[in-house]
């Protein structure tokens, strides 16, 4: 069985204030280009399509073109899930326009997570949908008052699901959280709700799953083992993404339960990335470019309207900081601390701070000279 992978889209989303719309269109286009070519046999969205619970009639619309597209294209089985930025309502709204065809679309909690079965050549394969909730949802939903973290609410919806299997079935799951032991990145949002709170979930508590497909980290990568995976987002969504190779994940689940994983890449429509220099060198030696950039000015001083200037090469420059390797004040502070036991030193600082210019050969040959004469002076005493 052939399985694609991908998650974490937040449609709506924009990049430090700026529209991503065009960007997210480049990356959808090209995972239908790899529906159409790889003809999967069942494609996973693991939660976080939208950027948030409300999202902008663009991302719905395009949302919706694209479930309507993979319809045309592709006689395969769908699987949806809410992640932790969705609304549940909204998710299974928008389900009716997979369920043209086998389809699981979970947006809210159930008590009884019954799974999409799938009938293959070498036996049938089910497929458990466990979508985001907040524990409070998931104490009422399972009647548990003991659930009281992540970790607890996985475990009440894998416990469900797994009523529903048997030993002829191959397993698959899909979940968003956070795993333990997995690499995350700045533009995700935290899963914790209190202070103190434990949000990651034990790989153990997928124990029986043949394939475990994972929605809410950006970055692409398996957890603990092969088959626990995050297909990671198809765009970097903050500057500590720079350099990732985004991309969906091809599945091959064979008769016996392994896995074996094809990273399809998604090339972006603008890169994430960061550039230093000095301002005047920055703006002689860069071409332009319409990616998103970080700039960081390494200048000791600060300069004249410098975001203003960069954009003009950089239009879609987000955000600019100072690296000044030295400071100059800390610099002359430490100088002045390290002098107090230095008194020729010391003498030599105040001359230059009062009369703005260094002191001469001559009058250091003087206050050499006088400094000799006050500890002469100190020892008869």
């Amino acid at each position: 069985m052939r399985i694609l992978h991908t998650s974490d889209w937040h449609l709506g989303r924009q990049f430090h204030g700026m529209p991503m719309e065009d960007d997210h269109d480049h990356a959808l286009i090209q995972i239908l280009s790899i529906i159409e070519d790889d003809q999967p046999d069942l494609i996973i969205i693991a939660g976080d399509i939208f950027d948030r619970t409300t999202p902008p009639q663009s991302a719905l619309k395009r949302f919706s073109e694209f479930l309507r597209t993979v319809r045309a294209l592709s006689s395969a089985a769908i699987v949806m899930i809410a992640g932790n930025h969705d609304s549940a309502a909204q998710i299974e709204a928008l389900g009716v326009l997979a369920t043209d065809g086998e389809a699981i679309v979970r947006g809210a909690l159930d008590e009884d997570e019954r799974p999409l079965i799938i009938d293959t050549s070498n036996g049938p394969v089910a497929i458990s949908a466990l979508p985001f909730a907040f524990e409070y949802a998931a104490r009422q939903c399972f009647e548990d008052d003991t659930i009281s973290c992540p970790a607890d609410v996985i475990r009440a919806q894998i416990t469900s699901a797994r009523k529903h299997i048997t030993d002829d079935m191959r397993w698959v799951v899909v979940a968003h959280a956070f795993v333990d032991g997995a690499t995350t990145s700045e533009s995700e949002r935290p899963l914790v709700r209190t202070v103190g709170g434990i949000e990651t979930v034990p790989a153990g508590a997928f124990d029986g799953a043949d394939y475990v497909a994972l929605g809410h980290l950006h970055r692409s990568q398996s957890v603990v083992h092969d088959h626990i995976r995050y297909s990671g987002s198809p765009l970097a969504f903050g500057f500590d993404e720079e350099g990732q190779q985004k991309s969906v994940s091809l599945i091959e689940l064979a008769a016996d339960g392994s896995v074996e994983v094809t990273t399809m890449p998604i090339k972006p429509l603008r890169e994430v990335r960061a550039i230093r220099g000095k301002l005047q060198e920055l703006l002689a030696h860069t071409e332009p470019s319409k990616d998103f950039v970080q700039v960081i000015l390494t200048d000791e001083a600060p300069q004249i309207d410098p975001m203003k200037r960069i954009r003009e090469l950089y239009p879609n420059a987000a955000q600019l900081t100072y690296d000044r390797k030295e400071n100059p004040v800390e610099r002359r502070v430490a100088e002045q601390i390290a002098a107090i036991d230095n008194p020729p030193e010391l003498a030599a600082m105040f001359m230059n701070f009062a009369r703005g210019k260094a002191i001469t050969d001559t009058e250091t040959q003087l206050v050499a000279s006088a400094l000799q004469t006050i500890a002469k002076a100190g020892d008869e005493q």
